[in-house]
């Protein structure tokens, strides 16, 4: 997310929207073919290596414990607007893409001052469009380079997540073949399968023997609809969502397949599967179905982002103290994914999560003490999102100030309280 409380356009849009849809292109009406378009002489190939674990995908989300969000990076992109099908999008600016959105080059030092402050894992959001062709083909160039990340969070041995991050578009701008992103929306299922499909067999083949089971991967990132009502909230009684929820059961499982598919390592890698916008409450709606996995069971978790609750983790101003109300909150959200997911055998990743600076730092420490307590008695996994801005500015607007960690000089912000370390431990 870049900024998930700031809508990306006009909620005013939403009818005309809806009114696309039954004629966008992409049609789900004739059955989807998979197959791989893009350009086999770029595909990247991993030749690496190594013995794959025993560990349950219980064992493995257990051992996350707490990580941190490479945010606002690997899932930058050259402007456009996903309403438009990224018209008014700056030329592709390359691999520098990972600088655009203000965050400094990664380097392998920011790596190893993540696991020195004593984070498990990480989460290395990974936006595709703006390094594919009309052939699906992904630049083997971005794709080197997320590589090479992922390899120094490996030698660091932290557990390592990566994604479709960015890639969500409007189903009124679905074009048949060669469109840049997919749409939950039946209008635009094809397409959106065509790809998935495609980019996540590059992935697979880019990411597979060299890795073993510290490598996860997740399907996508907070599928939903840019510019409906209902963009950022499930509504059971909503027919934009219910058809979305079917697309988004249909396209996990997809990526899924792709990944299965390509055998080795990763037909047996842990895979992480969200609900419509990776919604708690879309999760624990009938409307939502686990993939079938071929791997069998005990290779699959939940992914779900939690900004909870949200009036004091996001909400601006919202409330800047936490309450046992707050409290009670996470107690209910926590209890029910627990019971539908976890008792089952289904760990629970948050792949997101934190609270806005609201100059309430003893506040926020308290609230990570037992929002990561509750983690550890579900023994469930839980990633800070880190999008490097942390300074209430003169306005005294306290919207997204999700930055922890300065990544040019490896040190931290809010050390007095030092909140990050209150989580790592409340978590271990």
């Amino acid at each position: 997310m870049k900024n998930k409380a700031t809508k990306f356009f006009a909620l005013s849009t939403a009818l005309l929207l809806f009114t696309a849809y039954a004629n966008a292109a992409g049609s789900s009406s004739a059955p989807f073919a998979k197959e791989k378009l893009y350009s086999t002489t770029s595909l990247v190939v991993d030749t690496g290596s190594k013995d794959f674990g025993s560990s349950s995908a219980n064992q493995i989300v257990d051992a996350m414990k707490f990580g941190w969000n490479l945010g606002n990076t690997l899932d930058a992109f050259s402007g456009g607007d996903p309403a438009n099908g990224w018209a008014g999008r700056n030329a592709s600016l390359g691999n520098n893409t990972e600088t655009c959105w203000g965050q400094p080059k990664t380097t392998q030092a920011m790596i190893a001052g993540i696991k020195a402050k004593g984070f498990s894992a990480i989460r290395i959001p990974i936006s595709w469009h703006d390094h594919i062709d009309s052939k699906y083909t992904v630049s083997p160039n971005w794709m080197a380079r997320a590589k090479e990340i992922v390899d120094w969070a490996i030698a660091e041995g932290l557990y390592v997540i990566i994604n479709v991050h960015h890639d969500n578009i409007t189903p009124s701008t679905c074009t048949a073949n060669g469109h840049k992103g997919y749409s939950p929306a039946s209008s635009c299922l094809n397409e959106s399968k065509r790809y998935l499909y495609n980019v996540w067999c590059q992935i697979a083949s880019a990411f597979n023997n060299g890795y073993d089971e510290r490598l996860v991967f997740e399907t996508i990132n907070e599928p939903r609809l840019p510019g409906d009502k209902h963009e950022w909230n499930w509504e059971a009684s909503c027919s934009a969502c219910k058809d979305a929820a079917k697309c988004v059961n249909e396209l996990n499982q997809l990526c899924l397949e792709a990944i299965r598919e390509s055998g080795g390592n990763n037909a047996k890698r842990l895979v992480m599967v969200p609900a419509y916008v990776a919604s708690p409450g879309a999760a624990l709606a009938s409307a939502f179905k686990m993939p079938k996995d071929s791997a069998g069971s005990g290779r699959l978790a939940l992914s779900v982002h939690m900004y909870t609750p949200y009036n004091f983790a996001m909400e601006d101003p919202g409330s800047s103290t936490f309450t046992d109300a707050h409290k009670a909150d996470l107690d209910y959200w926590f209890g029910q994914l627990n019971a539908k997911f976890v008792k089952k055998g289904i760990p629970v990743v948050i792949g997101e999560m934190g609270a806005t600076n609201k100059n309430n730092d003893d506040e926020r420490k308290a609230w990570f003490e037992y929002y990561l307590g509750k983690v550890k008695t579900y023994k469930m996994a839980a990633f800070l999102w880190d999008n490097g801005n942390w300074k209430v500015p003169a306005s005294g607007s306290f919207n997204e100030l999700f930055g922890y960690y300065n990544r040019s000089a490896q040190s931290w912000h809010f050390t007095n309280p030092d909140l990050v370390e209150a989580a790592i431990n409340a978590r271990n």
